[in-house]
C-alpha cells in the first residue's frame, strides 16, 4: 500500500501553469488566482492583443506571465506554445483547458462548421493541450489537469446550442478516461462544472434581464463570480487536491436541484 504522506498546502511555488483562454472571463480570473498562489503563468488565447488586460492584472500582483497566442484545435500551434513555456519556464505542471466557444443556435439551424468549431475549441481544444503535456508530467510524477465543463455537460445549456452540449458532456467522459488512465503517474485529471456565470461570455449572449430572470430562479440567487471557478481551480491544483481525480465539481448556486 502507497502510504507517501500528503503535503498539505495551497502553495503552487515553482510550478508552472498553462491557463488556455486567458483573456477574459474565468480565464483571467483563474489566471490570477494561480499567480497569486506563486505559479508561474502561461496564459494563452487566440490573439496576443487579448491578453493585455490579463497581462497588465499579473505584472501589477508582481508576476512575470508568458503570453503565447495559439489556437487550440491546432496541434501544431498547441505544440509550439508548449516548447515555448519549456524554454522559457521549465517543465509544465498544471493544465488548465479553459478555452470555450458557446452560440445559441438551435438545433435544426446549426450548420456543420459552426458545429466542428465548436466541438474543436471546446473537446478537441482539450485533447490537443491534453496530451502535449503528459510527457512533462510523468517525467516529473507529478501533475494537474483541470477541464472547463458545464452544467450543459451533465443537463442541458441554459445559454448554449446541442453541439455545445454535447461538448461539454464529451470533456466530462474525457476527464474520466483520461484520470483512470494516468493516476498511477501521479497526474489528477478533473472537471469544474460551473452553471451561470458573470462572464463576458454571459452577458455578450443573453441580456441583462434574462440573466437576473435566470439567476432568481437558482436556490442562490445571483450568477456566479470568476474569482469562485478560479478558486476551485486553485484547490484541484493543489496538494489539498492530491486525492481527487476523475471527479466533475459542481459550482452553480444550487442551478441542478431545480
Amino acid at each position: 500500500m502507497n502510504t507517501k504522506p500528503i503535503r498539505e498546502s495551497d502553495d503552487l511555488s515553482g510550478k508552472t501553469a498553462i491557463v488556455t483562454g486567458a483573456a477574459q472571463g474565468l480565464g483571467r480570473a483563474i489566471s490570477l488566482r494561480l499567480a497569486r498562489a506563486g505559479a508561474n503563468l502561461v496564459v494563452n488565447d487566440l490573439e496576443i492583443a487579448d491578453l493585455a488586460s490579463t497581462v497588465e492584472e499579473l505584472s501589477q500582483m508582481g508576476a512575470a506571465p508568458l503570453a503565447v497566442a495559439a489556437d487550440v484545435t491546432d496541434r501544431a500551434a498547441v505544440s509550439r506554445m508548449a516548447d515555448v513555456a519549456r524554454q522559457q519556464l521549465g517543465s509544465i505542471d498544471i493544465l488548465v483547458n479553459n478555452a470555450g466557444v458557446l452560440r445559441p443556435t438551435r438545433f435544426v439551424d446549426i450548420s456543420e462548421s459552426e458545429w466542428n468549431w465548436v466541438m474543436g475549441v471546446n473537446l478537441t481544444g482539450t485533447f490537443n493541450c491534453t496530451q502535449e503535456v503528459i510527457a512533462d508530467m510523468t517525467r516529473n510524477g507529478w501533475g494537474r489537469i483541470i477541464n472547463m465543463s458545464s452544467t450543459a455537460g451533465k443537463s442541458v445549456s441554459t445559454m448554449g446550442g446541442a453541439h455545445y452540449t454535447a461538448a461539454k458532456t464529451a470533456v466530462l467522459g474525457l476527464t474520466r478516461a483520461v484520470a483512470k488512465e494516468l493516476a498511477s503517474d501521479g497526474i489528477t485529471v478533473n472537471a469544474i462544472c460551473p452553471g451561470l456565470f458573470d462572464t463576458e461570455m454571459t452577458r455578450g449572449t443573453i441580456s441583462e434581464e434574462r440573466a437576473d430572470e435566470y439567476a432568481s430562479g437558482f436556490p442562490i440567487q445571483r450568477l456566479g463570480l470568476p474569482s469562485e471557478v478560479a478558486d476551485l481551480v486553485a484547490f484541484l491544483a493543489s496538494d489539498h487536491g492530491a486525492y481527487i481525480t476523475g471527479a466533475s465539481m459542481d459550482i452553480n448556486g444550487g442551478d441542478l436541484m431545480v
